[in-house]
């Protein structure tokens, strides 16, 4: 119990720190345009992130959690190490360079550190939820997500400050939101997700050393990439900016989506393959076999549970879905442990509690329709 109170407190400190940091420099006003024009693209990036995560949803506390981590833990972290460096690069080559050495150098190893280790600590605390890539890319986007919000909440406030809106000789706040939240509310998802990519491969090999090498890969891959971005802007003029922008951000977001689908497409076959054995191990009816195939499939039955049921029933037959998929991956590994027998043991009681749910709810919305008084017309 002490662990999570703690934790708490230390969000808590965190955001009280960020919102006393964005007032003192912009003012409550710029705060709060800030705050509005960042919910937008960060809107659209979680429900990305929450449609990748479709076929095996992450406990939504999990999700949470991991926006929370960047929005506060990292974001904070990665502002208190960047502003000393900052400062120490002004002191040691001149006023004016230490902002070229934090967002050259501090700002892409230490923002994507901060990013990360969110992952790797699901990774290593709660291995059993960690299935692979798909897991790995989800936790690693919405601990971007939350840290790019508050980001974009200083950059568009600082904006709205010095500029308003903006008007015909100095860009505001709209100009601010087109470069950000238009064009690159992706940014910091994108080079998170390669550390996320890394780590989420680590979990679904057994080879040792790839389990220490694919994370510290895709951590610095997205160090170079940052640190590309940042130089894009901070060193070249417009036109090497655009040239990064379209020559090497885009493919690669097209490459990490491209991936995104493809491992979406793995995770369909193999909880496909292993419905049938699922079937005859009487863990799962046979007639549920073709609903549980496919994402279509599960969403007409929740919808049917819906209309017949009330959204409870609804509820209930997402759980079960969601307890289906967890034992089809499950399923995958050898269950020679005691560990991976209580997990199995604990997802086929949670599958049964929630199966009787649905349909303790369905026979109760039944009964209801048959005892309800009927009237002459």
């Amino acid at each position: 119990m002490l662990l999570p109170v703690i934790g708490l407190i230390v969000v808590a400190l965190c955001g009280l720190l960020l919102f006393a940091l964005a007032t003192e420099t912009v003012g409550v006003l710029a705060v709060v345009i800030g705050v509005v024009a960042a919910l937008l693209p960060v809107g659209v990036v979680v429900a990305a992130f929450l449609w990748i995560d479709r076929w095996e949803p992450e406990p939504a506390k999990m999700l949470l959690l991991a926006f929370v981590w960047g929005a506060c833990i990292a974001t904070v972290t990665a502002l208190l190490i960047n502003s000393t460096a900052e400062s120490v690069g002004d002191l040691l080559l001149g006023s004016g360079q230490g902002s070229k050495v934090a967002a050259l150098v501090s700002a892409p190893l230490i923002e994507e550190a901060a990013k990360g280790a969110f992952v790797l600590i699901v990774f290593w605390r709660r291995n059993h939820e960690f299935d692979g890539i798909v897991d790995g890319i989800v936790y690693a986007g919405l601990s971007a997500a939350g840290f790019a919000f508050i980001e974009n909440v200083f950059y568009f406030g600082r904006a709205f400050a010095e500029a308003g809106f903006g008007d015909g000789s100095s860009p505001g706040v709209l100009a601010a939101f087109v470069l950000r939240g238009v064009l690159s509310p992706f940014t910091h998802p994108l080079f998170a997700v390669l550390t996320g990519i890394g780590i989420g491969f680590a979990a679904g090999t057994t080879n040792k050393q790839l389990r220490w090498l694919a994370p510290l890969g895709g951590y610095l891959a997205a160090v170079c990439l940052h640190a590309l971005w940042n130089g894009a802007a901070v060193l070249g003029g417009a036109k090497t900016f655009l040239n990064v922008y379209f020559l090497i951000m885009v493919p690669m977001f097209i490459g990490v989506f491209s991936v995104v689908v493809m491992q979406r497409r793995r995770e369909q076959r193999v909880v496909a393959a292993a419905l049938p054995q699922m079937a005859k191990a009487r863990w799962i009816a046979p007639s549920e076999v073709e609903l549980l195939a496919s994402l279509s499939g599960r969403r007409l039955w929740r919808r049917q549970a819906r209309k017949q049921s009330g959204r409870p029933a609804a509820k209930a037959v997402g759980r079960y879905q969601a307890n289906v998929t967890e034992l089809a991956f499950l399923r995958r590994r050898p269950v020679d442990n005691d560990e991976a027998k209580q997990r199995q043991d604990e997802l086929l009681m949670s599958l049964q509690t929630s199966r009787a749910e649905a349909v303790r709810l369905a026979e109760g919305t039944e009964t209801r329709r048959t005892d309800s008084p009927k009237t002459n017309g």
